[in-house]
């Protein structure tokens, strides 16, 4: 743990810069494929709700899969640099490559129909070869660089700014759509996609050049020891468990919050657009949150660094309950307004503190493995879990959803967010746990 009376280890300017550059333009990436790609399978192909959810699931089970098998990799090799690079190049052109999936599926196909079904197929393939390259880059080597170039006097900051990016990201790339958008006569809503992927993929590009001209390899030693699978089930072993206690104590308090961001993040935008509560405004309520929240958490990581993480971790989780509180029982603008600026600041908050807590009590010589075990954890389970325990309070308010997709008719009900903050509460019973774990 670092106190105020140990000296920071200071990371360059170039470093920061590295940092800043990776974290956002590959979040930029992931909020394209998980807010855009759902949208460019409905327009272009007329997908289903089935046909969705199977893409949406196939991209949560190939991250999980590639972070996991290349963070291994890259710990064998003693390498992170030529992951990041090589993986983001590649996968800005994956991106580029949906511009011309609708010209192949209709050059393809003998009829409209046979276009469409091909072009779901590819759309689907791609985004899990896009979702490979993107998690080599950014969930495997990118974090596990993280990890290695920093220390428990400066990881609350670094990651105070990564926590940051997930939802900055979203401004931007909301913000840059609309200079793409397309309304129609009788004012639907599309885009210029073959343009929007382009420019997407060639921003990605762009970063894997300047990471091969200004990243700074970590160079951590060599993994020999044992075989390449043996490594692989590492870290889902109950000695390594025992072992690394701590570490899988954050783990699991993290993917119990997680679970309860799951329950309440699928719906909300969709919340928020309902014409009794913000409708098409919504934009001018939840920018300035977003906005806000992110900047309490870039400065909230320094805490982490002062303070550690139990002490700091209380109140972030305390502001995304009263958050969830205060949206569950208000609609108004203000209430809308408030609860939703103190939900985000916890939920950004939250993430710093567990993310730093991860990087501190991961073993240095299997960094790039617990990136993997990281996913599984934070990611794929809360994923599997959260969109279906506010699938099934909305239903019970007599709304038909499907898995993170509205259908027709579909009406959010507030009580996710009381739904999210139930399982929020559950967090507190391992941080109790880890507070032991401390004290022994």
């Amino acid at each position: 743990m670092s106190t105020a009376e140990t000296p920071r280890t200071r990371i360059a300017g170039k470093t920061w810069t590295i940092i800043v550059l990776l974290a956002l333009v590959g979040q930029i990436a992931w909020a394209v494929e998980n807010n855009f790609f759902n949208l460019f399978m409905q327009d272009a192909f007329n997908a289903s709700l089935s046909d969705v959810a199977l893409m949406v699931s196939a991209s949560a089970l190939t991250a999980t899969a590639t972070t996991l098998l290349v963070g291994v990799w890259s710990d064998r090799v003693g390498r992170r640099k030529v992951f990041v690079v090589a993986g983001t190049l590649i996968w800005g052109l994956s991106i580029c490559a949906f511009a011309v999936l609708q010209n192949v599926s209709a050059a393809l196909a003998r009829d409209a129909a046979g276009a469409a079904a091909l072009g779901i197929t590819l759309t689907i393939a791609f985004d899990c070869v896009m979702t490979f390259f993107g998690s080599l880059a950014n969930d495997s080597c990118f974090n596990a660089w993280l990890t290695d170039i920093t220390d428990d006097t400066n990881r609350g900051r670094v990651e105070g700014v990564n926590s940051a990016m997930p939802l900055l990201s979203m401004l931007v790339v909301f913000g840059g759509a609309m200079f793409f958008m397309i309304v129609g006569d009788d004012g639907s809503v599309t885009y210029d996609y073959p343009l929007f992927f382009t420019v997407i993929g060639a921003v990605v590009i762009a970063t894997g050049i300047a990471a091969a001209l200004l990243m700074d390899d970590s160079h951590p030693a060599p993994r020999r020891d044992g075989g390449y699978f043996s490594e692989l089930a590492y870290g889902f072993r109950p000695s390594s468990a025992s072992g690394n206690r701590m570490l899988y104590l954050v783990l699991a308090a993290y993917c119990v919050f997680s679970i309860a961001m799951q329950v309440i993040m699928p719906y909300y935008v969709l919340y928020l657009r309902l014409p009794y509560i913000l409708g098409e405004n919504y934009v001018f309520v939840m920018a300035p949150c977003i906005i806000i929240a992110s900047v309490f958490t870039i400065f909230y990581g320094r805490v982490v660094d002062q303070k550690g993480f139990s002490a700091a971790v209380l109140l972030p989780v305390v502001l995304f309950l009263a958050g969830c509180g205060l949206l569950t029982v208000l609609a108004n603008v203000p209430g809308v307004f408030v609860g939703s600026m103190l939900m985000l600041s916890g939920y950004l908050g939250s993430a710093a503190c567990f993310g730093t807590a991860i990087r501190n009590s991961t073993p240095s010589d299997r960094v790039g493995l617990y990136q993997g075990v990281r996913i599984f954890m934070v990611v794929l389970v809360p994923m599997l879990v959260g969109p279906w325990i506010g699938s099934a309070i909305s239903a019970s308010s007599g709304a038909v959803i499907g898995f993170g997709v509205v259908g027709d008719g579909f009406t959010p009900s507030s009580l996710i967010f009381a739904g999210g903050a139930a399982v929020g509460l559950l967090t507190f019973a391992v941080l109790y746990l880890i507070r032991r774990e401390e004290r022994a």
